[in-house]
């Protein structure tokens, strides 16, 4: 009888891997069953019959989500008494991951490795996050995204298939200054406004010369995208004149926004992105989480011709990508982008390190651990907390490859080291947004490199990274 369970079993697990395969190739556009590279070009069903189909679905994939969420973290609003820089938010403070039932931070950190994948006690929170639907993908907004570009341009960023399934304490503040290297007498130059193709003009006009205002206007402008676009395999209910790199990038900071990356095939191994901010983009010399694009020029060339339709120009042409002339109109975005600044910092000093004759006790001890014992400074050194690198992790170490929500969890291989600077205003973290405070973080890279760390070491290690 137990071999009849076993070969059973066995039967069960090679139906649903047969199943995953099927699934996967329908994904990516081969009804036979054969998977490929390239997404479906001539779709066989009417766009009414498919925005029925998805929308009556769109239920059961954020129930299936937001359970997933609620599982991994604990999502209740708990403000800080720090401010973002603009006031309009506070930071989130506190330990959001949960642990596995019967162990805690410190007896994890006693153990190899081996032993918490064994043992199945990494912390689910700690995986990599997929994208409230990840067999779909594709950019999501976050709700006060959406009304506040449909309130100033009539340009409707709702998808009928799904929502972004972060609440919103847990996303940076909105609307994000704008401070720039060039002008850091006139504090926020935003003026408290989301900038958009309605008001860019009179914002910056007199700030910004010719060729920088030409810039800005080709980030705020809407060109065809992969799920915002004319087209009948488009996610918007209405056909669409697209999305801009302002509406990710908001402010040249970010919104929480998210999306897939468009260079990873099969789906189910593509990652969720963080969008990262394009604040202190001119002290950066790697671009993309992952892609390892070596100038600025070069990745907003890549997002118009490329990762806005998934990596697939066959599509792009398809929806109507938009050729960016290089010798002008990307040089002209490049160097607006280049132009914006970090936040403020007034505990820093010339080198990027604390004034002791600012800083609180706690922060001076954070710097102390932050430059010693938790050798973060390795890869996020002063003054702009970044080494311009790219470093593989190895979480993979510390639990065995497994599904989750349509996302293949495995290795990330190497991802670029983010700058420090102004981290307060960035949450989520990691590459996948997967870690929701810093505290997070610091509880993450704790067991990741096996460091150790007091509980009052990781509090002052938080608050010497808030005061970045």
């Amino acid at each position: 009888m137990l071999r009849a369970r076993a070969k059973a079993f066995g039967v069960g697990l090679s139906l649903l891997g047969a199943c995953m395969v099927v699934c996967a190739a329908v994904q990516a556009g081969q009804p036979g069953g054969k998977p490929s590279s390239y997404s479906p070009v001539v779709i066989q069903e009417e766009f009414a019959a498919t925005m029925a189909r998805m929308k009556a679905a769109k239920p059961e994939v954020m129930k299936r989500q937001m359970a997933l969420l609620e599982e991994r973290y604990d999502l209740s609003d708990r403000p800080s008494g720090l401010m973002m820089s603009a006031g309009r938010r506070a930071v989130q403070e506190g330990v959001r991951v949960k642990l596995p039932k019967g162990v805690t931070w410190q007896q994890l950190s006693a153990m190899t490795p081996e032993e918490i994948r064994d043992k199945g006690l990494w912390p689910k929170g700690f995986l990599p996050l997929p994208h409230p639907n990840h067999p779909e993908g594709g950019m999501v907004f976050p709700k006060f995204h959406i009304e506040e570009i449909k309130k100033q341009e009539g340009r409707d960023l709702t998808r009928f298939d799904l929502d972004l399934d972060l609440p919103d304490h847990l996303l940076p503040e909105y609307p994000p200054p704008i401070y720039l290297t060039t002008r850091p007498d006139l504090g926020d130059v935003s003026q408290g406004k989301v900038v958009t193709i309605m008001n860019y003009y009179e914002l910056f006009n007199g700030i910004l010369n010719p060729k920088q205002l030409e810039g800005l206007r080709l980030l705020v402008t809407p060109f065809p995208q992969q799920q915002f676009n004319m087209t009948e395999d488009r996610r918007s209910e209405l056909p669409h004149r697209g999305v801009t790199c302002f509406d990710c990038h908001v402010n040249g900071h970010s919104n929480g926004a998210t999306h897939l990356v468009g260079d990873i095939r099969p789906q189910a191994f593509r990652h969720r992105l963080d969008i990262p901010p394009l604040r202190g983009v001119n002290i950066q010399r790697l671009f993309g989480s992952q892609r390892a694009l070596k100038s600025i020029e070069d990745f907003t060339e890549f997002e118009q011709r490329a990762a806005y339709f998934d990596g697939d120009p066959v599509i792009a042409t398809k929806k109507g990508v938009n050729i960016l002339e290089r010798g002008s109109q990307v040089h002209f975005m490049a160097e607006f982008q280049s132009l914006l600044d970090f936040p403020p910092a007034p505990k820093l000093n010339l080198y990027g390190r604390l004034d002791p004759k600012k800083a609180t006790e706690a922060e001076m001890r954070g710097e102390a651990i932050f430059f010693g014992k938790a050798q973060c400074a390795v890869c996020h050194p002063a003054p702009y907390y970044t080494d311009n690198l790219m470093h593989n992790l190895k979480a993979e170490r510390f639990f065995k490859p497994q599904e989750v929500n349509g996302r293949w969890a495995s290795a990330d291989g190497p991802i670029k080291t983010f700058p420090l600077r102004g981290i307060k205003d960035s949450p989520p973290y990691l590459h996948d947004g997967r870690l929701l405070t810093l505290e997070d973080t610091v509880e993450f890279f704790n067991l990741i490199q096996g460091l150790d760390l007091s509980e009052q070491e990781k509090k002052d290690l938080v608050e010497f990274m808030r005061a970045l």
